[in-house]
């Protein structure tokens, strides 16, 4: 039974539950419920689906992350980047007749989710890391600027199709004629007015004496207000009659359980956009949780977070809806609120099930013009130039490879940006442990310490090179440290040691294995003996258990000034 809540870690929490925190995390849920009403309808239509399924995405899976989420802040949902990946993907595989578009939606839902769940089961937490932040940073620029542009047509009121960049701004250019200034004109206001608030509803409600806190949670509820105002003000004027677009009927409820209708060749086409929906989604959860979890001295699971995230997505692919994640604004609102624990997930998704009940009606004259603006100035947030700029002063190749995926992203789309991300994120990588720094050293005089003999005035001995490898040594690099390090020796030919300080090796693969055979092997022929200092214990086991060290020429030495020492004194002696 124990192993068993241990599943859950919300069970910790209700252990130590009190009517403090009960009441802290339903003030919380409150807020984001009202929060996350206009944002699960905005972002349903944004995956181009029917508004109720957002609502559907936002109760039972919010229900499954609270009880199996390490996180007390996350708060989980449809989010701007999932969404519009949603939509780029059902784009290209109904236009196949492989799957209707809902069914899509929900097999994406349910691929990702499992793909989710089985990494977290194989304790695959660390997949985030092998994503470049720099990289994933640009591909969400981009994405951000494709959301952002791709809801204009709905502030004009016209007709576009398509998901890349350029070929949205073709279609917009060649839509002008067909402008609704109605649409335009709601749709405008609510953009400036939802802008406006963002940037100063905060600091004015500051000024009327609210609580700091309080008034920077009250100014990101803006968008409901201006629900209700443009909603009143459709229904009042009849303006749908003037083909404005609206959000019409919604039915109520708070799920569509069961099973779509999927072939394995639809299968076959949503698995991979599937993957890429799961790292995504996973890597924006994560950092968020982390971030937010720093800020109270506590720490996140990154296992059992994707066993939450890819249980939710289950959840929410059986619910009838799409992908979704833990959404960074919706998060830092839950935290600002005061959630203490997971259980404000519970509360939340208590509210949004009322709403899908019992409101629904009201929303009937919604504006889709109105859902668009609050799109925009979410994903406005998202868009961060500054990430060139680091890179350029950093690295040029972090710069090229976050140049690149923000360019094929905006050219291209968002499914080729988030591979061609994935891509670069491992070929850069592999190309900085292809190319490791390899120091020759030398001691610095009246010390026991070697340094660069490019940076510091330092001793070193005719007959001996003493080498620094800055990397572990595996196939990524073998041959360029094999080739580096003969070079260096056939230019040198008064060598007869070359001593190779290992203290910066952390792993050695078979690879880096026969590196060191070939090197030890053809330094014996030139008649220069290999010797090894700092090597660690566990790199030690591993070149006595291949055989290594019975066929080193030279010495094994505890530390590199013991190996220079005695070195340099019998070249001396001779």
């Amino acid at each position: 039974m124990k192993n068993l809540l241990n599943w859950f870690p919300v069970y910790k929490q209700l252990r130590v539950y009190s009517r403090a925190k009960a009441i802290a995390d339903l003030n919380a849920a409150v807020v984001v419920s009202v929060m996350l009403i206009p944002q699960s309808l905005a972002y349903a239509i944004l995956a181009g689906l029917p508004p109720h399924l957002g609502l559907y995405a936002s109760v039972v899976p919010i229900v499954v992350y609270s009880l199996l989420g390490s996180s007390t802040a996350l708060a989980v949902g449809p989010v701007a980047i999932g969404s519009i990946m949603t939509a780029t993907t059902l784009a290209t595989v109904t236009s196949q007749g492989l799957i209707n578009y809902i069914d899509g939606a929900i097999v994406l839902a349910l691929l990702s989710g499992l793909f989710m769940f089985i990494l977290g089961l194989l304790r695959f937490g660390f997949v985030a890391n092998f994503l470049s932040h720099s990289v994933i940073n640009g591909f969400i620029t981009a994405s951000g600027i494709i959301i952002a542009v791709s809801q204009i047509k709905h502030l004009l009121g016209v007709k576009v199709s398509g998901h890349a960049f350029f070929d949205i701004l073709n279609q917009l250019y060649h839509s002008f004629t067909q402008i609704n200034f109605i649409t335009l004109a709601l749709g405008g206001g609510a953009l400036i007015y939802l802008f406006v608030a963002r940037k100063y509803a905060a600091s004015f409600l500051a000024k009327l004496g609210v609580n700091q806190s309080l008034a920077a949670v009250l100014a990101k509820m803006a968008p409901v207000i201006g629900v209700m105002l443009t909603t009143l003000i459709v229904a009042g004027f009849s303006l749908n009659s003037q083909d404005v677009a609206i959000v019409g009927e919604i039915p109520k409820g708070i799920a569509n359980f069961g099973l779509p209708d999927v072939t394995l060749d639809a299968i076959q086409a949503l698995i991979l956009p599937a993957i890429f929906i799961s790292l995504i989604g996973y890597v924006e959860s994560i950092s968020v949780g982390r971030t937010l979890a720093a800020k109270r001295n506590q720490k996140i699971d990154s296992n059992q977070e994707l066993i939450g995230l890819g249980s939710a997505n289950i959840a929410s692919g059986l619910a009838g809806a799409f992908p979704i994640t833990g959404g960074f604004s919706r998060s830092v609102v839950n935290f600002d609120a005061g959630a203490e624990t997971q259980v404000a997930g519970l509360f939340t998704a208590v509210g949004i099930a009322l709403a899908a009940l019992f409101l629904t009606p009201y929303l009937y004259y919604l504006p889709i013009a109105m859902l668009a603006s609050t799109i925009i100035i979410a994903v406005l947030s998202l868009v961060d130039f500054s990430v060139l700029k680091h890179a350029w002063k950093f690295s040029k190749s972090d710069f090229y490879s976050v140049m690149s995926t923000i360019l094929i992203t905006l050219a291209f789309g968002v499914e080729v940006g988030v591979a061609t991300g994935i891509i670069v994120s491992i070929a850069l990588y592999l190309y900085k442990t292809s190319r490791p720094h390899i120091a020759q050293i030398g001691l610095i005089r009246g010390t026991e310490h070697f340094r660069n003999i490019k940076h510091f005035e330092v001793e070193v001995h005719p007959h001996v090179i003493s080498l620094r490898i800055d990397e572990s040594l595996i196939f990524s690099n073998a041959i360029y440290l094999e080739n580096h390090i003969l070079d260096l020796v056939n230019k040198s030919l008064e060598t007869k040691h070359l001593i190779l300080h290992l203290g910066a090796v952390n792993s050695v693969d078979l690879t880096g294995m026969e590196m060191l055979e070939d090197i030890n092997t053809q330094l014996k022929n030139k008649g220069i003996l290999l010797h090894l200092s700092d090597v660690k214990i566990p790199i030690k086991k591993l070149l006595r258990k291949s055989g290594f060290l019975d066929l080193l020429t030279g010495e094994l030495f505890l530390s590199h000034y013991q190996a220079y020492q005695k070195i340099s004194s019998l070249n001396d002696a001779i």
